[in-house]
């Protein structure tokens, strides 16, 4: 059986380091063991700060994919719609139009509406003059 060893830490230190060991290690001497063994294998310091936490990572994430997504749309807007509504309008089929020749001329007949007309007198008296 190993031998213990008395180390003296400030009341409220003792009482979350016994939290800590109870919700993730069974006793209190391999919660010290993994959390040295953390600090020596990584090579950082416990005053070291590790960088962004999950949740700024996850917040500029957002705001990158959000930034993404406003340039693609942008993309298919000014871009895509346009070349592709030009494309499909080349590739549409349209009946050619039936051209007459310019040798053949066909002669219309208008009826010229007369301007002036007559009054025209029912009774075809001379009276009312």
């Amino acid at each position: 059986m190993d031998s213990f060893i008395t180390i003296r830490f400030k009341r409220k230190t003792a009482k979350r380091f016994q939290e800590f060991s109870k919700k993730h290690f069974k006793t209190h001497t391999e919660t010290m063991e993994a959390i040295l063994d953390f600090f020596f294998y990584n090579e950082i310091s416990p005053k070291e700060k590790l960088g962004p936490t999950g949740r700024t990572i996850e917040s500029k994430l957002l705001k990158r994919i959000n930034a993404v997504i406003a340039i693609m749309r942008d993309v298919e807007k000014t871009q895509t719609k346009p070349t592709v509504a030009m494309l499909e309008s080349l590739f549409q089929m349209e009946e050619p139009k039936k051209k007459t020749l310019i040798l053949e001329k066909k002669f219309v007949e208008e009826k010229k509406e007369v301007r002036f007309r007559e009054k025209q007198n029912l009774n075809n008296d001379l009276k009312n003059f």
